[in-house]
């Protein structure tokens, strides 16, 4: 196999979907599955769905154009504020789409006309995040604006949260949401379908007891992918947090001092490496860099450390490791490494059915970063 690669396994996906659409369930959430960290693999979309999944969302419209071409079912969400010039593909590859200017809508409406067709539109609110949102004082005139679209349903509200400023999702701001839900429907007559609480930090709040309100949807990416809960990045409970990993080859490997010497200036990136005298160690040197995934978000194999990375080499100190030239040595990916190593074009990526047998790793004693 090449490196560097992701590997996906589906089977551990399938779990880690199907065990929380069952855990909100019970509290009156569906879950919408997000495919955006994974470049809308139609693989992983069908997992999704297998496991019970009430949609998928992604922020990118040229993803569900891909989905739709290899024959993924399901209803799709846009769950990126619709660029004015795509108006039309939203209209053609996107059931609904979550909005916040009225332009906008208003070209969706056209593009809905001229497709013949209904598009449905979630309108997102700001609940202190600070990203996308309506400010709640203007929300419900702009509902009644949405209900006069042609070709438009107004299918819901939703909040976002934990994103752009960390903001909490909690008891108080999910309870606005519900209740900006009921007042546009009181002011409006229309039936909301959905309101979106959030995504996979709204996890503790959803799960914590709490009256969930009006909340009857969750966009779930991270906790599906990774097992953690974004808040945190603390496991959860009963899901897989290996289910990717991303796979990288040793192409040096030598004992070096610990800390470089010369005048220090800055690094290729523009910060100033700082370094412990911890005399000389056996560093390796990893074909695969910032070009291709965050180095900050790459958990080593215990027993090894990330000592550094430039564009296209990562430096481990690989301690006490039996290593050799052409070993591999497999990392756990955060989020964001994730998302950077699935749109890289030097990532290869390998999915794994649950038939497929063990995970291979080339001689290596290393284990899996747990």
């Amino acid at each position: 196999m090449t490196a560097p690669r992701l590997e996906i396994e589906l089977g551990k996906l399938r779990h880690n979907a199907r065990t929380l659409v069952k855990r909100l369930h019970a509290r009156g959430i569906a879950v919408t599955g997000v495919t955006k960290a994974v470049l809308g693999s139609s693989e992983i979309a069908k997992v999704l769905i297998e496991a019970g999944v009430s949609g998928l969302g992604d922020s990118r419209i040229e993803n569900f154009a891909t989905m739709r071409r290899l024959g993924v079912p399901g209803p799709m969400t846009l769950i990126r504020s619709p660029m004015l010039s795509q108006a039309d593909l939203v209209v053609q590859h996107a059931d609904t789409s979550f909005n916040t200017e009225l332009d906008v809508i208003d070209a969706l409406s056209d593009a809905a006309v001229r497709a013949g067709r209904v598009h449905g539109i979630v309108l997102m609110v700001e609940l202190g995040d600070l990203r996308e949102g309506i400010m709640p004082r203007n929300l419900e005139g702009v509902a009644q604006r949405v209900l006069r679209f042609r070709n438009i349903e107004l299918r819901g509200i939703g909040g976002n949260l934990a994103c752009q400023s960390g903001v909490v999702p909690d008891p108080r701001n999910m309870a606005e949401l519900s209740a900006l839900a009921r007042s546009i429907e009181a002011a409006s007559g229309a039936v909301l379908e959905i309101v979106s609480g959030g995504n996979s930090a709204n996890l503790s709040w959803a799960l914590g007891g709490s009256d969930t309100g009006r909340i009857n949807d969750l966009r779930l990416g991270e906790s599906i992918l990774l097992g953690c809960d974004p808040l945190d990045r603390s496991p959860i409970d009963g899901l897989h947090r290996d289910a990717i990993t991303l796979t990288a080859e040793v192409i040096e490997l030598k004992v070096k001092p610990s800390r470089p010497w010369g005048e220090i200036a800055q690094s290729a990136f523009g910060d100033r490496p700082r370094a412990t005298d911890r005399g000389p160690i056996s560093r390796a040197i990893l074909a695969v860099g910032i070009q291709d995934t965050d180095p900050d978000g790459l958990t080593p194999p215990p027993g090894t450390e990330i000592l550094g990375a430039s564009s296209d080499h990562l430096i481990l100190d690989v301690g006490r490791a039996s290593l050799r030239i052409g070993n591999e040595v497999t990392f756990r990916p955060n989020y964001s490494a994730l998302v950077r190593a699935m749109t890289s074009p030097f990532v290869a990526k390998f999915v794994r059915h649950e038939d497929a047998g063990p995970r291979f790793n080339k001689a290596i004693n290393l284990p899996i970063a747990s």
